[in-house]
C-alpha cells in the first residue's frame, strides 16, 4: 500500500493541491467559500511549484465568473488542461459555457465549494442549490464528503475527465468541508503521474484548435441535424460510470480506501436506509454505528458519482432486505414534487425489484444549517412510524406547513476517545488563527486525528466566532457543531451573560474564562445559571486576564496566543515543554516577517499564558445561586420595531436563531425587514470608548464625521432640555448661537473602540477633547446618548451651520448607525454622510460585498429612519448586476412619478382654489430639485388632504394623488458598491448606466481589493501591491475608472478621500446629488486588508498621506460648468509633498513584497511612483485646460 505524507489542511487546500498536478492553466475569480482554492493555486505558481507537465501553472484572474468560464473554454479549445474553482452565483454564471464545454467533450474540471444560491436573502454558507442547477449541463458530477475525499476523488475527477472526454464538476460542502481542517494523506505527484493516461493527454492536445491543422468548432445548426449530433455523445456518458469506478479501484488499491460510485455503509440486512451525499454522510455513519450497536438494522448509501446517475451502481449497493428509504436533499426546489436526488432515486428504483420499497423525501442543511445525530435519528424513526411523513424537513421547526420531524433523542455518537473543545471568541482577537495553529500543531506533531471547524456571525471584525476542535485516536466523522464538550473557553467576558456557553460542557469538563474578575468579583459577575451548572456538574473552572497581559506585553487586543497556551496547560494534550516549543515555532512562522520584537512578544505571551492561569475553587453555595435582576442594556424600545426585536433580533443575537420556528418568519416572507434594528443590539464590544472633555473642545464636529459607526453625535441643547437631562451630562456654551448649549454624546454600548475620534480630535492648546477610557467608566454616558437622540433638531442651528459644511452636516441625524463593519472601517463614513445629507429621500441599490454585509446582515439593520419614519430604502440584488438593478429602481421611480405628475397637471387645470393652484405651481417649479420638491410635495399633500373639491373630476384626481403621494417628491437614487464590483464584475453594467442620461448617483468604496472575500486583487489594486491572487505584487497599472467616466462628458465625477479634505468630500456629495444626470463618486477607503502599521484607528491620516504623496488624487468633473463657459475639471489635490515610497511603506500590502522579493519590489514601486507622477501631471494639465 502506498505510504502518503500527512498534512493538516482544509478541504480547499486539498482540492488545490490535487488539482494543481493536472492543471496547465488555472483561471480564477474570488467567491466565498471557494476563494482559498484559487489563493493556494496562485501561491504554488508564484513559488515555482511544477505540475505533472513540468511547469508552474499559468494562473490568471478574470473580471467575473462568466469571464472565467469563457477563458477556461478557450484554453481547453487551444489544448491546455484548464481548471477553475467557484461556488454559488459564480457557478451559475458559468452555466452557458458549461453547456458548450460538455457539448464539445472538453476535459474541464471545476472544483466547487457548494454554496447556497441567493433567494430571499444572500447566504455565503453551504448547500447544494448551486450544483443541482448544473445537473443538465452535461458535466459529470462527483461528490466528496470530507477533506480526505477531496484529495482522493479530486484526482479521480481529473483522471476520468481526461480519459473519458467528459468534463467534471467536483463538489464538496462549502465551509463544512471546504474550511474544515483535518489530517489528510496527500498525493505525491509521481503517483498521480503513473495513474494519468498520457496517451489521452496527447490525443486531447492533437484535437485542439491549431492553424497547423485547422478545423471549425462551434458551428450554427438548424432543425435538420442538431438533434442527431446532440445524441452522438451518448456513448461517452454511458461508459463514464465504469471508467470512474476503474479509477476509484486504482485509488483503493493504492490507499486501502473503498470508493465506489455509490458506497453502502451499515448492516448487511438493513431494513431502513438513507440515501445522501456530502458531509452529512459522515454524521449519518456515526448514527448508523450507534443504532446498529443497539440492535437496529439501518444503513446509508453515499452518493459519489451524481452525474451520470448510474442505476446499475446504485441498485448493486442496496441491501435486498431494505423496506424503506429516505432520500436527503440539501436544497429546496420550490414547486417540484420532490428535490433532485429524490427524483433520481425514484426513477432508479422503478422496475428494479425495489419498486415496492417506500421512499421518503427529506430536506436538510440549507445554508449550512447544522444537521445533528438527533436529526438523523429522527429520519430513521420517521421510517419506523406508522404514517411517517413522506415529505419532511430536519434541523428546523416548521410550525406552518408542519413538515419538520421532531427530535427526541440526542446521544453522543462521537467516539469515546474523541476530545471535543469549543472556543467562544471575538472577531479580530486572533482566536480562530490561534485555533488553526493548535489544530496544526496537534495534527502534525502527534498521531492523533484532528478536526477544526470555525463558525462566525455576519459582522466583520468584531463579531462572534465559535471554534469547534476535536482530537482523537480514530478518524473523526462528526460534521456538526460541538454541543457536548470536554473543554470550553470563553475569550470575551461579556459573552458569559449573553450566550448559553456553559451547558455545552460535559460533567467534569474544563471551563476557561478570560476575565479580570477574582474571588467576590466572580460571584458578582457570573450569572446564577452559570454558577449552578459549574457547581452541580463538577466543572473544573479556570480564569486568566489575557486582556491585561496582552496590553502589558504590547499585543493590545490580540489575546489568542495567551489563551492558546492556557488551553494546552489545562488539557495536557501535549507535555508542557513540547507545547511551548511548538507554539514558539508557530509564532516564528506566523510573525517572523513582522519583526523580531513581534515574535518576542508572542514568546512572552505563551509563557504568560502558562504561568498566569488560575484555577478557581468553586464555592458549594453556587449550587443554589439565585438569579439576579439583569442590568438595563440601555435599549430604546421603538414601537414599530418591537415585534421584530423581540421575535427575531434578540434570540438571534443570543445565538438562539437555530431554535426559531418557521412561523417567526411569516411576517417577513420574501426577505423584507424593518430598518433601524441595529440600535437595539447594544453589543458592548469595545474595551475602551471615547470620553468627552468640554473644556478642550472647539466644536468642529470632526469626530462625528469620521466615526464609522455613528456612535458620536454633536447635540444642540437648550437650558430647559439640559435641566431634564440624565445626571452627569456635560455641555458647553455653543459657539455662534447665544443661549444654546453644545454637547458631544457617545454611545459606549455601540462603540467598537477604533479610536479614530480621539486620534482626529484637534483639541485646544495641545489637549484633546476626546480620550479613550475603559468602557466600564463610561456606563452613564449611554443614558445621556439615548436622551440626546430623542431631542428635536434646532432650526436655528441648521440655518446657522449649513448642511454642506463639516460642522453643519453633523447636526443632521445619521440614518446609518451601529453597523457590523470593522472597527475603523473606511467605507461607512461615506455612506453615513450620504444618509445625513439625503437619507430621508434615498433609495440604495447595494452590490454584494463588504457594504452589503455591514449594511444588510440580519438580524441587525443599521440603516434607520428619522422621527417622521423616513429613511433609506435599501436593497441588495447580486454582485454583478448592481448598476442595472439601481437603474431599474430609477426607471420605476421615474415612471410612477410621471403618472402622479400627470394627475397634478390635470388637477391644476380643473381647480379654481388659488391655494391648491399655487401649491401645484410650486410643485412643478421644483420638480427636478429633490430638496425643494420634497417641501413643495408636502405642502401640496397637506392642501389636498383638507380640500373640498368643486367637482367630481377634481375629487377623483385628488384621491389618485393622495393614494400615490409616496411617489410625488423627487427621490435620490444611489448605487453603492466596492471596487471589485465597479472595476471588475459589474463594470459592464456600470458603464452602461453612466452612458445613460438618467439621474442616478454611484458611490464606489475603493479599498483597492476584494475586501469581502479576503483581499483579492482587483483592477483597482495599485501597481506593486500584494494581495491574494497577486502574491508577487500586482504588475499592471490601476484602472482609471474616473477617466473612463469623464470621457463621456455628461457624467459628474468626483474622487474623494474624506480624511484628506473633508470639505471637498462633502461638496462632492452635494454636487453629485444635485446634478440632473449620472454621477459617480470614487471614495478612497482604507481597509483592514491594507495592513496599515498604526491600524485603522488612523485611517483618516492614511487618507491624507495618500493624497499628500500623490498616491490618490482629489478632483471633480462637473459638466454644468461647461455651460457656464468654464473648465469642468477641478483639481482639488495640492502638489505632492510626501515621498511616495514613504507612504506605501507604511502599509503591509507593500512592505511584504519588499521583504519577500526586494528586487521585484524595487522595480514595481518605481513604476508605480512614475505612474502617480504622470497622472498628477496629466490632471494638472486638465485643470488648466480651456475646455
Amino acid at each position: 500500500m502506498l505510504k502518503r505524507k500527512f498534512e493538516t489542511i482544509d478541504g480547499n487546500t486539498a482540492a488545490a493541491l490535487v488539482a494543481y498536478a493536472f492543471t496547465e492553466v488555472a483561471v480564477i475569480y474570488p467567491i466565498t467559500p471557494s476563494s482559498a482554492m484559487a489563493d493556494e493555486t496562485d501561491k504554488y505558481s508564484v513559488a515555482g511549484k511544477k505540475n505533472l507537465f513540468g511547469q508552474p501553472v499559468k494562473v490568471t484572474q478574470m473580471q467575473s465568473e462568466a469571464g472565467v468560464a469563457g477563458a477556461v473554454h478557450g484554453a481547453l479549445s487551444a489544448g491546455a488542461l484548464a481548471t477553475t474553482y467557484t461556488a454559488s452565483q459564480g457557478l451559475l454564471l458559468m452555466i452557458p459555457n458549461m453547456y458548450k464545454m460538455a457539448g464539445e467533450l472538453l476535459p474541464s474540471v471545476i472544483h466547487v465549494a457548494a454554496r447556497t444560491v441567493a433567494t430571499h436573502a444572500l447566504s455565503i454558507l453551504g448547500d447544494h442549490s448551486d450544483i443541482y442547477a448544473c445537473r443538465q449541463t452535461g458535466y459529470a458530477m462527483l461528490c466528496s464528503n470530507n477533506p480526505q475525499e477531496v484529495m482522493d476523488l479530486g484526482a479521480v475527477a481529473h483522471l476520468a475527465a481526461i480519459r473519458g472526454r467528459v468534463p467534471f464538476l467536483h463538489f464538496f460542502d462549502g465551509f463544512r468541508t471546504s474550511h474544515e481542517i483535518q489530517k489528510v494523506a496527500v498525493w505525491d505527484y509521481e503517483t498521480l503521474g503513473k495513474m494519468l493516461d498520457w496517451s489521452a493527454v496527447d490525443e486531447f492536445k492533437m484535437r485542439a484548435l491549431n492553424p497547423e491543422h485547422p478545423v471549425l468548432r462551434g458551428s450554427a445548426q438548424n432543425d435538420d441535424i442538431f438533434f442527431q449530433q446532440r445524441e452522438a455523445c451518448n456513448v461517452f456518458y454511458d461508459r463514464l460510470p465504469k471508467l470512474v469506478a476503474t479509477y476509484m479501484d486504482e485509488v483503493n488499491k493504492l490507499t486501502g480506501s473503498s470508493y465506489r460510485p455509490f458506497n453502502y455503509y451499515g448492516a448487511t440486512d438493513a431494513e431502513r436506509i438513507i440515501v445522501a451525499m456530502g458531509s452529512v454522510c459522515e454524521t449519518i455513519e456515526e448514527v448508523v454505528d450507534y443504532l446498529n450497536a443497539s440492535g437496529e438494522k439501518v444503513g446509508l448509501i453515499k452518493v459519489r458519482l451524481y452525474r451520470p446517475f448510474s442505476s446499475e451502481f446504485l441498485l448493486s449497493e442496496i441491501p435486498k432486505t431494505v423496506q424503506k428509504i429516505s432520500v436527503l436533499d440539501r436544497t429546496k426546489e420550490s414547486g417540484s414534487i420532490g428535490e433532485p436526488l429524490y427524483l433520481d432515486v425514484l426513477a432508479a428504483l422503478a422496475d428494479s425489484g425495489f419498486e415496492n420499497v417506500q421512499v421518503f423525501a427529506g430536506r436538510y442543511g440549507l445554508a449550512s444549517k447544522d444537521t445533528t445525530p438527533a436529526d438523523i435519528i429522527a429520519v430513521f424513526r420517521n421510517m419506523n412510524d406508522i404514517g411517517g411523513k413522506k415529505r419532511f424537513t430536519v434541523g428546523i421547526v416548521d410550525d406552518v406547513t408542519n413538515l419538520s420531524l421532531q427530535t427526541f433523542e440526542s446521544p453522543d455518537t462521537a467516539g469515546l476517545d474523541i476530545m471535543s473543545c469549543k472556543f467562544w471568541g471575538f472577531g479580530s482577537d486572533g482566536t480562530i488563527s490561534a485555533n488553526k495553529n493548535t489544530i496544526k500543531i496537534i495534527g502534525d506533531k502527534t498521531d492523533l486525528f484532528v478536526q477544526g471547524y470555525f463558525a462566525h456571525d455576519s459582522k466583520k471584525s468584531g463579531g462572534l466566532t465559535i471554534s469547534h476542535l476535536r482530537f482523537g485516536k480514530t478518524p473523526i466523522k462528526s460534521t456538526y457543531y460541538i454541543n457536548k464538550a470536554d473543554f470550553v473557553a470563553c475569550h470575551n467576558p461579556t459573552y458569559i451573560g449573553k450566550y448559553r456557553i456553559i451547558p455545552d460542557l460535559k460533567p467534569g469538563g474544563s471551563f476557561l474564562l478570560n476575565c479580570p474578575w477574582t474571588g467576590a468579583e466572580l460571584d458578582t459577575n457570573l450569572p446564577a445559571d452559570v454558577k449552578n451548572y459549574i457547581a452541580k456538574n463538577e466543572i473544573k473552572f479556570y480564569t486568566i486576564d489575557a486582556t491585561k497581559i496582552a496590553k502589558e506585553i504590547g499585543l493590545h487586543g490580540r489575546i489568542s496566543t495567551i489563551l492558546q497556551a492556557a488551553f494546552f496547560k489545562i488539557t495536557g494534550i501535549l507535555p508542557e515543554d513540547e507545547a511551548i516549543a511548538y507554539m514558539n515555532e508557530a509564532a516564528e512562522q506566523s510573525y517572523g516577517k513582522k519583526g523580531a520584537d513581534i515574535v518576542e512578544m508572542n514568546y512572552h505571551a505563551i509563557k504568560s499564558g502558562m504561568l498566569n492561569l488560575q484555577q478557581v475553587e468553586v464555592p458549594k453555595e453556587w449550587e443554589t445561586a439565585m438569579d439576579y435582576e439583569a442590568a438595563s442594556d440601555g435599549r430604546d424600545e421603538k414601537a414599530p420595531l418591537a415585534r421584530y426585536v423581540d421575535k427575531l433580533l434578540s434570540p438571534i443575537n443570543a445565538n438562539k436563531g437555530n431554535e426559531l420556528p418557521v412561523s417567526a418568519f411569516v411576517p417577513y416572507v420574501g426577505g423584507t425587514f424593518p430598518q433601524g434594528a441595529a440600535a437595539f443590539e447594544k453589543r458592548g464590544v469595545a474595551n475602551f470608548v471615547p470620553c468627552w472633555c468640554p473644556e478642550n473642545c472647539i466644536q468642529c464636529n470632526l469626530c462625528a464625521l469620521v466615526c464609522p459607526h455613528a456612535v458620536i453625535r454633536p447635540v444642540a441643547i437648550s437650558d430647559e432640555e439640559l435641566d431634564c437631562a440624565p445626571a452627569g451630562m456635560k455641555s458647553a456654551d455653543m459657539a455662534g448661537i447665544p443661549g444654546m448649549k453644545f454637547a458631544i454624546t457617545v454611545s459606549p454600548l455601540d462603540c467598537t473602540g477604533c479610536g479614530i475620534c480621539a486620534n482626529i480630535c484637534p483639541g485646544k492648546r495641545g489637549q484633546k477633547a476626546l480620550s479613550m477610557q475603559p468602557r466600564e467608566t463610561q456606563k452613564g454616558e449611554q443614558k445621556v446618548f439615548d436622551y440626546a437622540s430623542k431631542l428635536p433638531s434646532k432650526e436655528t442651528v441648521l440655518e446657522k451651520f449649513k448642511e454642506s459644511t463639516v460642522k453643519g452636516c453633523q447636526f443632521k441625524q445619521p440614518l446609518l448607525e451601529f453597523s457590523g463593519a470593522c472597527a475603523g472601517c473606511g467605507e461607512t463614513p461615506y455612506a453615513k454622510l450620504a444618509t445625513q445629507l439625503f437619507g430621508d429621500r434615498m433609495y440604495i441599490a447595494n452590490a454584494t460585498g463588504c457594504s452589503s454585509i455591514w449594511g444588510g446582515s440580519i438580524p441587525a439593520t443599521p440603516y434607520t429612519v428619522n422621527h417622521e419614519g423616513k429613511g433609506p430604502a435599501w436593497h441588495n440584488s447580486l454582485f454583478e448586476d448592481n448598476a442595472e438593478f439601481g437603474y431599474g429602481i430609477a426607471m420605476a421611480q421615474k415612471t410612477m412619478r410621471a403618472r402622479v405628475k400627470e394627475y397634478v397637471t390635470k388637477l391644476a387645470a380643473t381647480v379654481i382654489n388659488d391655494t391648491i393652484k399655487s401649491a401645484c405651481d410650486e410643485y412643478f417649479a421644483t420638480f427636478d430639485d429633490a430638496c425643494k420638491n420634497k417641501l413643495a410635495a408636502n405642502v401640496l399633500v397637506k392642501e389636498l388632504e383638507t380640500a373640498l373639491p368643486s367637482n367630481e373630476e377634481a375629487a377623483i384626481l385628488i384621491q389618485k394623488i393622495l393614494k400615490n403621494k409616496d411617489f410625488l417628491s423627487k427621490k435620490s437614487i444611489w448605487i453603492f458598491g466596492g471596487d471589485g464590483w465597479a472595476y471588475d464584475i459589474g463594470f459592464g453594467g456600470l458603464d452602461h448606466v453612466m452612458a445613460s442620461l438618467e439621474d442616478v448617483n454611484i458611490l464606489v468604496f475603493d479599498t483597492e481589493v476584494y475586501s469581502n472575500t479576503g483581499g483579492q486583487v482587483s483592477k483597482a489594486t495599485q501597481t506593486g501591491s500584494v494581495a491574494k491572487f497577486a502574491f508577487d505584487g500586482k504588475s499592471a497599472k490601476k484602472k482609471d475608472l474616473a477617466a473612463i467616466a469623464m470621457s463621456y462628458g455628461h457624467v459628474y465625477v468626483a474622487q474623494v478621500a474624506m480624511g484628506a479634505d473633508y470639505n471637498q468630500c462633502i461638496k462632492s456629495f452635494v454636487e453629485a446629488e444635485s446634478y440632473a444626470g449620472p454621477s459617480i463618486i470614487i471614495a478612497y477607503a482604507p481597509c483592514i486588508a491594507h495592513g496599515i502599521k498604526r491600524g485603522l484607528g488612523f485611517a483618516p491620516f492614511e487618507q491624507k498621506r495618500a493624497v499628500d504623496a500623490g498616491y490618490w488624487n482629489l478632483f471633480r468633473f462637473d459638466p454644468r460648468l461647461k455651460f457656464e463657459g468654464k473648465n469642468p475639471f477641478l483639481l482639488d489635490s495640492p502638489s505632492p509633498s510626501l515621498n511616495y515610497r514613504d507612504f506605501i511603506m507604511n502599509e503591509g500590502r507593500y512592505t511584504s513584497l519588499a521583504e519577500s522579493d526586494p528586487e521585484r519590489a524595487k522595480r514595481l514601486f518605481a513604476a508605480a511612483e512614475t505612474q502617480a507622477k504622470n497622472k498628477y501631471e496629466h490632471l494638472l494639465k486638465l485643470s488648466k485646460s480651456n475646455n
